[in-house]
């Protein structure tokens, strides 16, 4: 007990000092502390950083990038997806050139961004690019601002333009759209813009297909067209051919798959050059074949009658019609030619007799022959992807007597060619209606259409179309062993104060091999003039159709139609109705 209380008693003796004093540990504790909020400072830093980051990538990929700004994506892509024909060749393409720019911040502060004065460059420019305007060029080099001198120059000339050893010409690498076919297809592709007042597809289908040409993920895929390059070389070969030869003012034409509705070619003259497109526009802009309404005249005439025969108003092709000219009130229908006082249906086809069809279209009806236009979309713009379609003149929901006549051999309405050639497409086919379209589609995936003449009525009109070819206006047309069937029209053209006689529409509409029809071709010759070529006739006889009789053998092989003259298109119950158109 006295040793416990001993070691007791020393303890208590000893002093006690406070642990905030004891050596060393008070320096630690806030060393610890101050690592520790440094730590949290650097984490939040990077937490912020990290933050930014993520909202600048997200901005990137919803906003629109500069040329500056260009991604990776950018990079490995085309800005401008690829056009191409239903084969795959190359209708329209981005590709790397080159530009003249005049930069004059390249030479610093020191006034003049020239080394040389503005009138010499000029000179050395007019030089190397000689369709420039050397005293203008002056003057924009004088003036000091900075922008475009030419946008599109080859890589010789930008070495030529790099020795002049001038710093403020800059050249820099750019893409550019090019088209490698030149003007062919001219107002089926359009042209693309890229000025402040506008940028992108202008016309045709570049306008059309803007959107996904541009989209990082739709442009790294060719895009094709239902067009053929060499139908499309081939047609606007032979109308040009044909536009000069009676000095027309214009050509238009069309071929189209008349199971499918795509459009194989498409033409309008006078073209343009797509890769030569002035800053104001593309010069004859306007397209003829969708952007343009005609009187088509007598095409129009086979249309009628088909739509009679599904009526049952035309039953006996042999029945005899009155054939003189018809007064309906102060008006006069008459035949361009007279051949008789009567003839039957088959016979007025063949002789295109205006007055055998005004009375056919009497007698099935105002109503029943609109609701056939209307079926066949003769009241409405053309059903194609291009923006230029124009609005028929469309008499309106109430048909006159008058009206309804004149209507059934193709005056008093005026529509596209491609209103005609799909309307065709669908009396040849078999009966059925299907919008026609400047994308190539799949077997699957052609429209169902709707129909709009029996089948019956489809067969028996390919006998009539035939038979025009073989006896009546359109022989020129008839190509040996591709069984070609159509129908010639001829049309005044309405103006100020009524319709000229001087200037007239002519045009053909066919179909081939009629035996089993594949193609439509129509043709419209704007303002033939009679010459030496077309034997001094206006007509369609001697103007359109002929442009069809040397277009038909040029296509038919490139479209798996080869020629057979031993085959044809069964008309002999109908033969001996002709009497003597044969």
């Amino acid at each position: 007990m006295n040793a416990l209380a001993a070691s007791l008693a020393a303890r208590a003796a000893t002093p006690v000092i406070p642990a905030g004093r004891l050596p060393g540990i008070g320096q630690r504790a806030q060393a610890l502390l101050t690592a520790r909020l440094r730590a949290l400072w650097l984490l939040a830093g990077f937490v912020s950083i990290a933050l930014i980051a993520l909202v600048r990538i997200g901005s990137l990929g919803l906003a629109a990038q500069s040329p500056a700004q260009a991604s990776l994506e950018d990079a490995l892509l085309p800005p401008r997806g690829e056009i191409t024909d239903r084969n795959g060749a190359p209708l329209a393409r981005a590709f790397p050139a080159y530009a003249l720019r005049l930069n004059p911040a390249a030479m610093g502060d020191s006034g003049s961004p020239l080394v040389r004065s503005p009138a010499e460059i000029a000179r050395e420019l007019k030089a190397i690019f000689p369709d420039i305007d050397e005293a203008r060029m002056a003057r924009r080099l004088a003036s000091g601002k900075a922008g475009y001198l030419r946008r599109r120059i080859l890589p010789e000339e930008a070495n030529k333009v790099f020795a002049l050893g001038e710093i403020a010409l800059e050249i820099p690498r750019e893409t550019d759209r090019f088209y490698p076919q030149g003007s062919l297809a001219a107002h089926v592709l359009g042209y693309v813009a890229e000025t402040k007042e506008r940028t992108g597809g202008q016309t045709g289908m570049e306008r059309v297909l803007n959107d996904r040409l541009t989209d990082p993920v739709g442009r790294a895929k060719p895009v094709p067209l239902s067009i053929d390059v060499r139908v499309q070389g081939a047609l606007e070969d032979e109308l040009r051919r044909g536009m000069l030869a009676t000095n027309a003012i214009g050509a238009a034409g069309v071929v189209l798959d008349v199971d499918t509705g795509e459009v194989m070619a498409l033409a309008s003259l006078p073209d343009f050059d797509p890769n030569a497109v002035p800053p104001s526009g593309a010069p004859n802009e306007t397209n003829r074949v969708t952007g343009a309404v005609y009187e088509l005249g007598s095409t129009f005439k086979p249309l009628s009658v088909a739509a009679a025969i599904d009526a049952g108003v035309v039953r006996d092709l042999g029945k005899v019609w009155d054939a003189s000219p018809v007064a309906v009130g102060k008006r006069q229908i008459r035949d361009l030619h007279s051949h008789g006082s009567s003839m039957n249906v088959p016979q007025a086809l063949i002789y295109s007799s205006n007055t055998v069809t005004a009375r056919v279209g009497d007698a099935m009806g105002a109503e029943r022959l609109r609701k056939t236009m209307i079926d066949l979309g003769m009241d409405a713009r053309p059903f194609i992807e291009l923006p230029a379609r124009a609005k028929p003149l469309w008499p309106g929901d109430n048909w006159s007597r008058v009206t309804n006549m004149t209507v059934s051999f193709g005056h008093g309405v005026s529509v596209t060619p491609l209103h005609l050639a799909t309307g065709y497409a669908a009396m040849v086919n078999g009966g059925i209606w299907r919008p026609s379209t400047l994308l190539k589609i799949d077997p699957a995936d052609v429209p169902r259409g709707r129909r709009v003449f029996k089948e019956s009525t489809s067969s028996r009109m390919r006998q009539l179309l035939r038979m025009i070819s073989l006896y009546g206006t359109g022989k020129s047309a008839d190509a040996p062993g591709y069984r070609v069937g159509g129908k010639t029209g001829s049309a005044e053209k309405a103006g100020v104060g009524g319709y000229s006689k001087t200037k007239v529409v002519s045009s053909f509409a066919a179909a081939f091999p009629m035996d089993a029809p594949r193609y439509v071709v129509v043709v419209v010759v704007d303002e033939p003039k009679g010459t030496v070529a077309s034997s001094f006739q206006r007509t369609a006889a001697f103007t359109s159709a002929p442009i069809v009789g040397r277009l038909v053998p040029r296509i038919g092989p490139i479209l798996g139609v080869q020629p057979d003259e031993t085959r044809d298109v069964d008309i002999s119950d109908l033969k001996y109705l002709v009497g003597d158109a044969k």
